[in-house]
């Protein structure tokens, strides 16, 4: 048990110190979700952990500072957008929002609902962040 510990600690500092050099979160969610699913419940831990990772890796992939500093400094639509549903980071926003494109990175694009400034992925419409 204590060589598992060990082992699962050293396997975990190696991802997480190449992790500060990698492109993609998701990558580095699903080694590091695998890794420790592995360490705890075998194969099927494994699997289970590397799902999870993945798509904890995916929600925390902030959007670059360019794109948040043009979302700040957008115009506010003439139309106020208000829905009852709360705006929640990895959650789509509902399709009667018009989402506006990010003119120099098309990846992003943003909404202003609830009078809160939202930076969304535009094919899944799932919000990557809410600006405060």
């Amino acid at each position: 048990m204590l060589r598992k510990v060990i082992v699962g600690a050293a396997v975990s500092a190696a991802l997480l110190s190449g992790s500060a050099f990698a492109q993609s979160s998701t990558v580095n969610g699903a080694a590091g979700g695998a890794v420790t699913g592995a360490i705890v419940g075998g194969p099927v831990g494994a699997a289970v952990g590397g799902v999870a990772g993945a798509v904890v890796g995916t929600a925390i992939d902030p959007p670059p500072q360019k794109v948040v500093t043009y979302v700040q400094d957008a115009p506010v639509p003439s139309t106020r957008v208000v829905v009852k549903e709360k705006v929640v980071v990895g959650q789509p926003l509902p399709e009667t929002i018009v989402v506006t494109p990010i003119p120099d990175d098309p990846k992003y694009a943003y909404a202003v609902v609830n009078d809160e400034r939202v930076i969304v992925e535009p094919s899944s419409r799932k919000v990557i962040q809410v600006i405060k």
